[in-house]
């Protein structure tokens, strides 16, 4: 991930006059490309910002995804069934995707600090509602509501990563966003290690534990936040970029692979406890048993994310991502036979290869992003135009895209939920799911070779 996220770039410096609020965090002389100010001030006040910008993503991620846990929680008391669970996963899927632009332009607009805080806090709300209704009785349109509150997680990883990008030079950009995406995404591993801890000590019985435990961390996360980082009175909104990479056909072919990696992690993340316990319910008599599972598959493709940028710098981010995808393919048919054989242990195997294997494929795709502009700047370079202006146009459109790929990648767990709904609520069955993820890898790899791979006058070169 080599490039910026440039829709928060920095503008010329504002100098603050008698008219603006108290300035303390507030930093009007920021110039991270400058050598001898980065080694003098930069590097330390940039990794401050970027330690406590990854925690409060961290439990950004784990209220997001926190609804596939509580579902495990939801026994026959509730009397709500697979499909009625599937829609709590939905729901906060779906609010997170539509919220990750907003959040994006909002760093610029309220400062990368007091945005960290403000939405931290905000987790507050659908933890407190939670605690509230969940109890038996309630209905589903109440925790539907509730749940979809919990989406305001989703869009912390946009604030975050557009924040962070402000604050590194280019030449660090990659190694900084890398750390801050992974650190987000074992969210998701460590909120359902906990419910695993709730569910072991507790009971199903109890998921007001796993809630309360996380109120308090949220708290800390927005102090922390408060006492350590800063604001850029550089940092701009470039609403222009956003429009003008919509304009790009590969803008649309980017955001489509994206959502076949990180929309299957996040989406997989989402359902795969429920699977286990509709597709296995004979194995999993209780929510205990399935939580023993969930953790594995997201843990491994969130540790796993930075090895595919690094594969994808060594080999090609196109010739990584075709592959991921073939190999996606293979696993997604994998499950398909193991659900069909009714085979458990091959069924945990191939999913958790799908896990590992999507995190790969979200590592090489960001970093096909960045590579597409400098390759499109070097045509422009070679037909005569100025070197620093193209470049710096690539960094602009790259960035762009980072953002509006990760929003739309994000909807893809959206669609994974409902595929995994419809095939159960239809065939009692996640087989039909199944089936439909092997045809979409297909298609992606199709789509890779085709605009990136295939020998052709028009192909991108460096990629």
């Amino acid at each position: 991930m080599t490039a910026a996220l440039d829709v928060a770039t920095l503008a010329p410096e504002r100098k603050p006059d008698a008219t603006d609020a108290p300035r303390r965090h507030w930093l009007d002389d920021w110039h991270p490309e400058d050598p001898a100010f980065w080694e003098r001030t930069g590097a330390a006040v940039a990794k401050r910002n970027l330690v406590f910008s990854i925690l409060s993503e961290h439990i950004g991620f784990s209220v997001w995804t926190m609804w596939s846990v509580l579902v495990l929680f939801l026994g026959p008391s509730y009397g709500f069934a697979p499909q009625d669970k599937f829609l709590l996963t939905i729901v906060p899927a779906l609010v997170g995707s539509l919220l990750r632009l907003p959040y994006t332009f909002a760093v610029a607009r309220f400062g990368g600090r007091n945005w960290t805080v403000f939405s931290a806090l905000l987790l507050v709300v659908p933890m407190v509602m939670a605690l509230v209704v969940l109890e038996p009785g309630v209905s589903l349109s109440t925790l539907l509501v509730v749940a979809a509150f919990a989406g305001v997680g989703g869009g912390n990883f946009a604030s975050s990563m557009a924040n962070i990008n402000a604050f590194y030079p280019d030449r660090l950009k990659g190694r900084a966003l890398g750390l801050n995406a992974g650190g987000g995404n074992l969210g998701v591993p460590v909120v359902q290690l906990a419910g695993l801890l709730v569910l072991a000590t507790a009971g199903a019985a109890h998921p007001r534990v796993l809630i309360g435990a996380y109120l308090p961390l949220i708290v800390v996360a927005a102090f922390l936040a408060l006492r350590n980082m800063d604001n850029l009175t550089s940092a701009k909104n470039d609403r222009r970029a956003m429009r003008d990479v919509s304009r790009d056909p590969h803008t649309w072919v980017m955001s489509f692979l994206y959502i076949g990696t990180f929309g299957s992690f996040i989406g997989f993340g989402f359902a795969f406890g429920q699977v286990l316990q509709v597709q296995f319910a004979s194995s999993f008599p209780t929510p205990l048993d399935a939580a023993y599972l969930t953790f594995l598959g997201p843990l491994l493709g969130s540790l796993i994310r930075p090895v595919g940028g690094m594969m994808a710098d060594r080999y090609g981010g196109a010739r990584v991502t075709a592959i991921t995808f073939v190999a996606m393919a293979v696993g997604a048919a994998v499950v398909l036979v193991a659900s069909l054989q009714e085979s458990l242990p091959l069924f945990v195997v191939g999913f958790t290869t799908l896990f590992v294997l999507s995190g790969i494929g979200n590592g090489s795709t960001y970093k096909m992003i960045p590579a597409i502009f400098r390759a499109k700047a070097q045509r422009h370079v070679d037909a005569g135009a100025d070197r620093a202006v193209s470049e710096r146009e690539a960094r602009r459109l790259s960035g762009a895209l980072i953002g509006l790929a990760g929003a739309i990648g994000a909807f893809g767990g959206v669609l994974v939920n409902v595929a995994f709904r419809q095939s159960f609520l239809e065939t009692g069955a996640g087989n039909a799911a199944y089936v439909a993820f092997l045809v979409f890898y297909g298609v992606c790899v199709v789509v890779t070779w085709a605009v990136y791979l295939r020998r052709s006058p028009r192909r991108l070169v460096g990629l």
